[in-house]
C-alpha cells in the first residue's frame, strides 16, 4: 500500500458499516487518517484515508466479504494529499431557497470567481414535495473579504436564493 490511500465504500445505510469496516483495517494493521462518514439519502458513504504495509490487493481481499455481505461498494486509490496538509477554512457559506436545479452551480461559480476554494460542502432538501426548500452549507477558504463575497453573492437574492457569508473564527490551541 502507498503512504496513503483513500478507501471509499457506498451502499445502502445499515447499523454497523463503521464498525465492521474499521475492525477489518485494523486487524490488517491499517493506520485511519481523515474520514467522511455519513448518510445521504438511504445510502451511507465512508471516505477515509488508510495507510499501513499490506497491498493494496490485500486490503481489498480482506474487505471483499464483509463488502459482498453488506452490499458496499468498494474503491481504493492512492492519495496524492497526506495528513495535516489541508486548509483550515476562514469563511462559511449558508444558503437557502426554493429547490430548483442550479443553485449549486449558481453560487459556487460565484464563489470560485473570487478563489473561494470549497473545502466542505452540505445540503438538504427540507419542506415537503408541494414546497421543497433547498438547504446548503460550504466551508471554505479565501483570501478575499467578507465584504467582497457577500457583495458578489448579492446577485443570487434576485433568483429567489438568500445567502449569509459568515467569518469562522477558531480557537486552536
Amino acid at each position: 500500500m502507498s503512504d496513503w490511500n483513500l478507501l471509499t465504500l457506498v451502499g445502502a445505510d445499515q447499523p454497523g458499516i463503521v464498525a465492521r469496516v474499521t475492525r477489518v483495517l485494523c486487524q490488517l494493521g491499517c493506520h485511519l487518517g481523515e474520514a467522511s462518514m455519513i448518510r445521504l439519502g438511504s445510502n451511507f458513504t465512508i471516505m477515509l484515508m488508510v495507510s499501513g504495509t499490506r497491498s493494496d490487493e490485500e486490503v481489498l481481499s480482506a474487505l471483499a466479504p464483509l463488502a459482498e455481505e453488506m452490499g458496499l461498494r468498494i474503491h481504493l486509490a492512492p492519495s496524492h494529499g497526506g495528513l495535516h496538509r489541508h486548509l483550515t477554512p476562514n469563511f462559511q457559506v449558508r444558503v437557502t431557497g426554493a429547490d430548483r436545479a442550479g443553485i449549486v452551480a449558481e453560487v459556487t461559480e460565484i464563489l470560485a470567481e473570487q478563489g473561494f476554494n470549497v473545502l466542505e460542502l452540505e445540503s438538504d432538501v427540507a419542506g415537503d414535495l408541494a414546497r421543497p426548500v433547498y438547504i446548503m452549507n460550504i466551508q471554505g477558504y479565501c483570501a478575499a473579504p467578507l465584504e467582497t463575497l457577500t457583495d458578489a453573492l448579492r446577485t443570487l437574492n434576485d433568483r429567489d436564493v438568500s445567502v449569509d457569508v459568515s467569518a469562522v473564527d477558531l480557537l486552536i490551541g
